[in-house]
């Protein structure tokens, strides 16, 4: 690429320095040479970091972009367009819409487009020391400070996008993608060369107490993100894949203590029985549902519900989310022999009225929480299921005795998210006659159905924002015999529970669907 560049300059200086008529050297003349030197430059480099021209090809085309510039990139751009809609099978307008995007994306990445103000974000690693002192020890060259600011880009662009993570992976040898998950969808945000790209993983891991020159084992680390009006914390881990090293990056949920039990998307009917499940004195509320489905969210809502100045709080979470004033919060670190059971353990003795358990992933966690239900605690916690009904079994399979499950669990809830229609942009719903057959057939008013259209609020999306939709199982006396004297059949438990959980959260997000807040294609793509 080097010998390109070198051609091309020459041939710009000759014609400069060439003795030529008084127009040829006129602004308009001169602007078009500098606009053509700088397509023809731009065009070898997306033909030398692309994946639309073959390896062995990329030579003979590379030296055609010198003199043809303009007219390779929009080949180039054409048959990657095709490309994107044959593989997304998207509209075109949608495809040339995020190419624009990507371009000026691009623009920006490429340094030619000036950086935010450094005072707009802060990367900072645990201890608190910022970025720019950790990388190269503070004697930053212009190469380095590019890729710090690139490096402060991505993440204040993942912020300002409401992503919950940042993907950035190998896409080929050359190019890596990277990627934000917003509402719960993955979004291919840019294409980054090879080089540019490790040294934006480099400058990651280094903020996040990682070994850089460690690639190929997993690792795990932290930092924070400081602007000026919040600070989000970040956890990364990284692994070595083909054709380079991977970095998932988990943006923590910055809005979580701000959610009550009225703005979570639970009805009035399931917001009295989690009431009245949290003023009791002890007992076990237990939230279930799979990875991504809002399940710490909804455990700070009820934290929240709890008056935490006359009720002693206590948690262990992992990560520590988000600070909730007047109450104690223990952060898991295995490293430091700081587990849920062994902070359990210390809890009990530390008079709690209320326990919160971030995750329940053993026997021993999970026995020392229904345990601690039983001698005078409120116990809330998670565990990874699908349903009620596999959250017991789940209990049941990790060695939990059914006389101890049946006395302690007081309360399982499902839960999971739906994507917002997005209130800028969403229109009457268009319903085949099948549809409206079928709501009439259940007396359904479907004069409220709306779909996704997409705007310039939303991304083009047609969403902006989640909520979430619950199914609540009170264990009842008939329930806890049954399951303390054994009788409940796993496998008609495994089979009824699921079949009865799907029901009633479809009938929970049905009713979201009527009133407008999401559509039929959202309800279908969460729950089948």
């Amino acid at each position: 690429m080097e010998t390109f560049i070198c051609i091309k300059c020459l041939l710009a200086a000759a014609l400069l320095a060439a003795p030529v008529p008084s127009l040829l050297i006129s602004p308009l003349k001169l602007a078009c040479l500098l606009l053509w030197v700088y397509i023809g430059l731009y065009s070898v480099q997306r033909v030398q970091f692309g994946s639309i021209v073959p390896h062995s090809r990329k030579s003979l085309v590379g030296f055609a972009a010198l003199f043809a510039g303009p007219i390779v990139l929009a080949v180039l751009f054409v048959i990657n367009t095709i490309k994107n809609v044959s593989d997304l099978k998207g509209t075109v307008l949608e495809t040339l819409r995020k190419k624009l995007h990507n371009f000026c994306s691009r623009l920006r990445y490429s340094g030619f487009v000036l950086p935010r103000n450094d005072w707009v974000i802060k990367l900072t690693d645990s201890s608190g020391k910022e970025l720019k002192d950790i990388y190269a020890q503070g004697k930053l060259h212009k190469k380095d400070s590019r890729i710090l600011d690139l490096t402060k880009e991505i993440v204040l662009d993942a912020l300002d996008e409401r992503a919950s993570d940042i993907l950035i992976d190998p896409k080929a040898e050359s190019v890596y993608t990277l990627r934000f998950r917003v509402d719960g969808i993955l979004r291919t945000i840019e294409e980054i060369d090879h080089d540019t790209c490790k040294a934006i993983i480099n400058s990651i891991k280094a903020v996040s107490g990682m070994d850089i020159a460690e690639k190929r084992r997993p690792q795990d680390g932290s930092f924070v993100a400081k602007t000026p009006d919040s600070t989000t914390s970040f956890r990364v881990a990284s692994a070595g894949v083909l054709n380079g090293e991977k970095l998932s990056i988990r943006v923590l949920n910055q809005n979580a203590g701000m959610f009550t039990l009225n703005n979570v998307g639970l009805s009035e009917k399931q917001r009295d029985i989690i009431k009245d499940s949290i003023a009791k004195p002890s007992g076990m509320i237990l939230l279930c549902g799979p990875t991504g489905s809002g399940k710490t969210t909804t455990l700070y809502a009820m934290l929240n519900q709890i008056d935490r100045f006359t009720r002693n709080v206590i948690t262990v979470e992992d990560p520590i989310e988000y600070v909730l004033p007047h109450a104690s919060q223990i952060e898991v670190n295995p490293k430091a022999d700081i587990t849920f059971a062994n902070s359990l353990r210390s809890i009990l003795r530390q008079d709690p009225d209320v326990i919160c358990v971030g995750e329940i992933r053993d026997s021993e966690t999970a026995e020392m929480a229904l345990q601690a239900s039983q001698t005078g605690h409120l116990v809330l916690a998670t565990i990874h299921s699908n349903s009620n009904a596999t959250a017991l079994i789940r209990l049941l399979d990790l060695g939990i005795t059914p006389l101890l499950l049946s006395s302690g669990l007081s309360v399982i809830i499902s839960q999971r998210l739906l994507r917002r229609l997005c209130d800028n942009c969403k229109t009457r719903a268009t319903l085949t006659q099948s549809q409206i057959h079928m709501f009439r057939k259940k007396k359904i008013n479907y004069t409220s159905l709306c779909q996704s259209v997409g705007c310039d609020v939303c991304s083009g999306e047609g969403f902006y924002g989640r909520t979430a939709i619950f199914d609540i199982l009170l264990l009842d006396d008939q329930l806890r015999t049954s399951i303390g004297n054994s009788t409940l059949s796993i496998e008609q438990l495994r089979k009824d529970g699921d079949k009865r959980g799907k029901s009633n959260l479809q009938k929970q997000g049905l009713k979201k669907v009527v009133s407008g807040i999401t559509s039929l294609e959202e309800l279908d793509r969460v729950l089948g």
